[in-house]
């Protein structure tokens, strides 16, 4: 009998964010991190493909193959959402000739969320931060600082470091980072930003980030209401100085999610589009407050203004900017 050699070279690629620290996690044969393992199982002739996914939300696979004498038992390259907290069969390989020579190898891709996720145009936000308080925005939709890509739709309010940063819409915890103190206006820190996820009812999520190391106030699994509070900002990751980064986002495959340009209810008028340069105060939803009050801050959080507009991103360049 031949002797078929069998050749696997695994990459995952975070999306969102660099969801287990600042840099990604390679490794052979079995693809690991915290949260996702891509197994192959050999059976006869056929390779089959699992995914064992231990996030707590959907997560979506693109895999990119390079065959020899192989065929997929589904078109590739493959692309699927898979469920959470669960290990679920992808797709199998299996040789066109069982009696030559076959080999593979494979780079698969994981984000956060699914492809099936439907905004609702309808919905209006509350301002991601404690009502009555007003902050201004330093970057908005298609800024050219880094909102472009997959961040295109993202908004960065300008805030001091330890500042309440509430829930712009309800919906339930599905991720969090809070332990980087590392973060600066260099892209070498892009993986290094703080965030906590939000999925939405309609499958968006909500992705608040460059908060305060161990500024989380929720976690994973809770069930959050607008106007909650949820973290606290900060100056994590590729950040010119403290601010609030905020978009809500789909996902589009393995390697790349889509932002979604969301409407606000603020002290100015309901339903807006946020302008970059203006100020904007947040309300309780139907409920105008008679003056601004100055946002919570945390104790002993430095809360030094930046010396230049507050802007980044969240997340890697590989799939976000």
């Amino acid at each position: 009998m031949r002797e078929t050699q069998i050749r696997v070279w695994c990459l995952l690629v975070l999306a969102v964010t660099c969801l287990t620290g600042c840099a990604p996690e390679v490794s052979a044969q079995e693809t690991t991190n915290k949260s996702v393992k891509i197994v192959t199982k050999k059976e006869g002739d056929a390779t089959r493909f699992f995914v064992h996914n231990l996030e707590q939300t959907e997560v979506t696979v693109t895999f990119e193959m390079e065959l020899e004498n192989l065929k997929g038992s589904l078109p590739l390259p493959y692309t699927a959402t898979f469920p959470a907290n669960a290990t679920t069969e992808a797709f199998a390989l299996s040789p066109i000739d069982a009696g030559a020579h076959w080999s593979f190898s494979f780079t698969s891709h994981y984000t956060i969320g699914s492809t099936k996720a439907m905004h609702d145009d309808a919905y209006v936000y509350t301002l991601p931060f404690e009502a009555g308080a007003a902050f201004r925005v330093t970057q908005g939709f298609n800024g050219t600082y880094s909102h472009t890509g997959a961040d295109q739709y993202a908004i960065d309010f300008k805030m001091s470091a330890g500042t309440g940063v509430h829930a712009a819409r309800e919906g339930r915890v599905v991720k969090i980072k809070d332990d980087s103190n590392q973060g600066g206006g260099d892209r070498k820190y892009v993986n290094c930003a703080n965030y906590v996820l939000i999925k939405h009812s309609d499958g968006t999520i909500a992705n608040y980030a460059h908060l305060a190391k161990g500024g989380a106030r929720v976690k994973v699994g809770d069930y959050v209401r607008a106007g909650d509070l949820i973290a606290h900002s900060g100056s994590t990751g590729f950040s010119s100085g403290p601010h609030l980064h905020f978009s809500v986002f789909k996902t589009r495959d393995g390697k790349e999610r889509v932002s979604i340009p969301v409407k606000f209810q603020t002290g100015n008028g309901s339903g807006m589009i946020l302008a970059e340069g203006k100020t904007y105060k947040a309300i309780y939803r139907n409920t105008e407050l008679p003056s601004p009050v100055i946002a919570t801050m945390v104790p002993g959080v430095n809360a030094k203004r930046a010396e230049k507009p507050a802007q980044g991103s969240p997340t890697s360049v590989v799939p976000n900017k």
